[in-house]
């Protein structure tokens, strides 16, 4: 597979001369609390067959994240599209040069010019776990993810998620919404090297508040 990351703090501060004129006067002392902006975010991926929403796993892949949101808010998925997908298995995109049909056979070559090193966890490649595709090399991951499907199918609970790819690859967040999505794109028909045949594209990529999604 070739290829490939807020604190909020709040200050509560009592000025002594206040407190003794509150205790003189017997007044209650009070405090206005405003709640701070929600500071959690999502990748919303919008494409061809519908919407999904990924959550993040800032405690397993931080670096990881942060460079995802950024590829993200550079606009630099948009137009690409899921250019590997292997039913019950998983789904690859995140390449610039699926933006352009005509590179169809180097699909799967390309990235952001950089790699981040691995950043290896214990969540575990489970069916709508999003996690970073990479070469050979552990840290050569760049641009390029996949999500993974899973196949029901299969009575070894090994065979029935990819799990073997545990601790060599990195995950870094999972769906909590569109399953339905993944599960179209994931079963569409595909022909030599695991291409789809109807183009499964990735309009946009963006990061948002959580807060802010239904």
């Amino acid at each position: 597979m070739k290829t490939l990351s807020l604190f909020c703090a709040l200050g509560l501060f009592a000025v002594a001369a206040t407190q003794a004129e509150d205790a003189k006067t017997n007044a209650p002392a009070t405090a206005t609390v405003t709640n701070a902006p929600s500071t959690k975010e999502v990748a919303v991926i919008t494409t061809t067959e519908g919407t999904m929403v990924v959550e993040f796993w800032t405690d397993a892949a931080p670096a990881t994240i942060e460079n995802f949101k950024k590829l993200a808010r550079q606009g630099f998925y948009d137009g690409t599209c899921f250019h590997r997908v292997i039913k019950g298995f998983m789904i690859q995109g995140g390449d610039p040069l699926t933006k352009d049909a005509s590179k169809e056979d180097q699909w799967g070559t390309g990235g952001p010019g950089y790699s981040i090193k691995a950043e290896f966890n214990d969540h575990s490649h489970h069916r709508g776990v999003i996690s970073m595709a990479r070469s050979a090399n552990p840290d050569s991951a760049g641009s390029q993810f996949f999500i993974c499907h899973s196949d029901p199918t299969q009575t070894d609970p090994a065979r029935r998620e990819p799990t073997f790819l545990d601790h060599q690859y990195t995950t870094f967040g999972k769906l909590i919404k569109g399953d339905d999505v993944l599960e179209k794109i994931a079963t569409t028909p595909t022909h030599p090297q695991d291409r789809p045949d109807k183009r499964m594209g990735i309009t946009s990529i963006k990061i948002v508040p959580a807060d802010t999604v239904k």
